[in-house]
This record gives structure tokens, sequence and C-alpha cells, in this order.
């Protein structure tokens, strides 16, 4: 009865708000001769903020035209455009840097779909050793990363050098398909020193001091094997597909909509998506040397710290992950 009546309240509260709400923009409206869509375009500037609000506005209208507008094709914004203008009966003469604002919005708020869409597909597509495409780029990884070390075979145990878990990488990339490969590839060719440095440091045992703390949880031989296990680093390919997942789940999740929306002038691409993945990279690394783990066994708590630290980032409506990232330059300037 108790969980009847809690319902009850909720839905009552709900219709409640959302006929208050409804008549409170039929309000405003008729006060400031301007609908929603108006005041945030004149009110909110550019950027996250702005395709935000008219996302949510245009998603929570009580017309489908306006509410199917979110997920028109690209090639159609121009006439939803006009549609919505039409709908809304806005003069278009009168108010020509509204449609210039509206276009922009939704070429976000498509894109950003769009973005979703391709990442999708380039996850559930498995890395095949049969194909040449595939195998082209697995070794561009290779000489990108290590252009002083040949590789002696396809098959080797050389690719642990680089952070793969055997001698054929085809099986770390089961979880993230070529999606993993693409953003290392990325990493690797855009931002070579940093990935270079990056994968130098991975590798490299870092001396411990022994605490009394710790001194308690060893005997002093294992100390000893402890202080300088290569565990302490980590593998740099796998953490890189992992680190695809991490950027993958706040994508699809809707997070980085702040972020692309402040950075990408119109649609989010593929290339904003990767710039994203070789700046969480370098900001992971750097995370990892602060946390100053015990071992690789603590790195699913380092990792979801990371991920908390960029959602908190990511709810501010001004916040660019990388205005300063040398891959994302060339875009954020434009």
């Amino acid at each position: 009865m108790k969980h009847f009546l809690r319902m009850f309240v909720q839905v009552c509260l709900y219709f409640y708000c959302k006929c208050l709400w409804r008549c409170l923009k039929f309000v405003v409206r008729k006060l400031t001769g301007r609908c929603e869509l108006q005041r945030i375009c004149y009110n909110t500037k550019p950027g996250a903020a702005r395709t935000m609000k008219i996302e949510a506005s245009l998603k929570g209208s009580k017309s489908k035209r306006l509410q199917t507008s979110v997920s028109v094709h690209p090639d159609a914004i121009e006439k939803t455009i006009d549609d919505i203008m039409e709908l809304k009966r806005i003069n278009p003469d009168i108010n020509p840097q509204l449609g210039v604002s509206l276009q922009a919005c939704l070429l976000q708020i498509v894109g950003y779909r769009n973005l979703i869409a391709e990442v999708e597909k380039l996850r559930r597509e498995p890395y095949d050793s049969e194909n040449p495409q595939h195998e082209e780029m697995l070794l561009k990884l290779w000489k990108c990363l290590k252009p002083d070390s040949p590789l002696k075979a396809r098959i080797s145990k050389q690719w642990c050098e680089i952070g793969f878990q055997g001698d054929d990488p085809k099986t770390d990339f089961r979880g993230m398909g070529l999606l993993g490969l693409y953003n290392l590839v990325y990493f690797a060719e855009w931002d070579t020193e940093i990935a270079q440095q990056v994968l130098s440091d991975s590798l490299q045992p870092k001396y411990r001091e022994v605490t009394k703390k710790e001194l308690s949880q060893f005997s002093k031989a294992e100390w000893e094997k402890k202080k300088f296990d290569k565990a302490i680093g980590y593998s740099f390919a796998i953490v890189g597909i992992n680190i695809t997942d991490l950027a993958y789940n706040l994508l699809v999740s809707g997070a980085l909509k702040t972020h692309f929306y402040n950075v990408a002038p119109e649609a989010p691409t593929l290339t904003h998506f990767q710039q994203t993945f070789c700046y969480l990279m370098h900001e992971f690394h750097k995370f990892w040397i602060e946390e100053d783990p015990l071992d690789i066994m603590e790195f699913n708590r380092v990792r979801e710290k990371f991920h908390k630290r960029i959602l908190k980032q990511l709810q501010n409506p001004e916040m660019a992950l990388c205005p300063h990232f040398a891959a994302s330059e060339s875009l954020i300037n434009m």
C-alpha cells in the first residue's frame, strides 16, 4: 500500500510539474514575445551550454516534429530549421541569426548521434589477421612506437614490449574491436613523442622506499622482490584498449557532449573522439604516477577514480578536456 501511494504521489508530482512548466513557458513567451528556442539562443553563448539547452528543449517539446528534429539526417538539417521556424511562427527575415544558431546546434546534436554509431561500428568489427588493412595498421603501430627496433616476425614475443599480452596482438582486441587499434595508432602516429614517452615510462621498474606500514605487510624477501617489480608500471597497449573502453562509455552515456559541443564548431567527428582518447591516455598516465599504486592489481581502483575525476570535470558546461592538447589545436581554433 505504501509503495502504491508513493508511486501515485510521484506520478501526480510529475504531471503537476509538467503542466506548471508548460504554463510558465506560455506566460514567459507572452511577456517576452519570444519562444524558448529564441530565448536560449539570444541569452546563452555558443557552446555546450546553448546546444544542450536546445537539445533538451526540442526533446521535451509536445510537438513530434520538434522531438524528431534531433535525429534527422545531416542533409535534412536546413529543411528542419525551416520547419521549426514555421512551427514556432518565427519570421526568418526578422530573426536571421536564430536560424544560423539553431543550425549550428543541430549539426552538433545530430553529429554526436552519428559519431556514436560510427564508433559503435568500429567497436563491433573484430580484428581480422587475414585483412591486409588491419595488418598494415598493426604494423604501423609498432613502427611508430619502436622505430629503431624492427619487428622480427608478425607472431613474436616482441609485441610484449609495447604492452600486448602475448605473441599475437589480435587476441587483445576482442573487447574493443578495431576501435582499440584505431585509437592506439592515432596516438602513436599523431602524438608520437608523447606516446613513446608514455610507453617508455610504463616499462620502467619503479624503486619504492619501504614504509613501516608496508613493511608490516610483507616479509623482507617479498619487499625486495616487490620494490623493483616491473608490474608497478603497466602494459601500454592493454591500458590503451582499456582507456578506449572508458572513452567509449563516456561517449555513449552522453558525458562527452560537454566537451564535444565546446570544441567541435559543427558536427563532432571520429577525429575528435581519437583526440579525446589521446588526452585521456596522457592524463591517465600522469594520474597513475600521482596515485603511486603498489602494483598492477590496483589498476581497476585507479581507473575508477580517474573515471570519476573526468566525469566531474565534464559536469562543467564550459569544460573542454583538451584545449591545449597538440592533436586538438587545429580543430579547436576553427
